[in-house]
């Protein structure tokens, strides 16, 4: 006989996937990068919706979270995850606003925990500076229309050739 997966506890993993990802400062699209799978996949697992199979997912996303395999059904079995051999994501993972704060100022920690959509983010290299570099995050309007985010899109396609031509100084 079949288990029933309905019966499982999709929520608590769902619940468990999301602050997990959280503590280490990853977004639902970079979880899916870090995964292989797209950011929708990673939506659809934090949703808790029951489902009827085992998602194929669920092996991938474990290692970027820093759990070991089978982590995840342990989960739904009501367990916990286990870390990864040699792996203490507790230590240098992100925790929260406060931990953020201590990193970088307000206004930063305000933009990366802005509920705004993340369009996308970006890190370029700074000329003639040894390695120095520079993180862009870019975010849409709340509750923006496709036209509105592709229109958002083009205009940080073309900010971002500015930023990365080569310095004529």
């Amino acid at each position: 006989m079949t288990e029933d997966r309905t019966k499982l506890q999709w929520g608590r993993l769902a619940a468990t996937i999301r602050a997990a990802r959280e503590a280490l400062g990853l977004s639902q699209a970079a979880l899916g990068e870090q995964a292989g799978v797209s950011e929708g996949t990673i939506q659809n697992l934090e949703s808790g919706k029951p489902k009827s199979r085992m998602p194929q997912s669920l092996s991938k996303v474990e290692p970027p979270l820093g759990w070991a395999s089978g982590s995840a059904v342990a989960v739904l079995k009501g367990g916990e995850p286990v870390p990864l051999p040699g792996r203490d994501t507790s230590a240098s993972a992100p925790t929260g606003q406060a931990e953020l704060s201590r990193k970088f100022p307000l206004r930063v920690v305000a933009e990366l925990e802005s509920d705004d959509p993340l369009l996308d983010s970006a890190v370029i290299e700074l000329p003639g500076l040894g390695g120095a570099r520079m993180t862009v995050v870019v975010h849409g309007q709340p509750n923006a229309t496709p036209e509105e985010i592709q229109e958002a899109l083009l205009a940080w396609r073309r900010a971002e050739r500015k930023l990365r031509l080569p310095d004529d100084d």
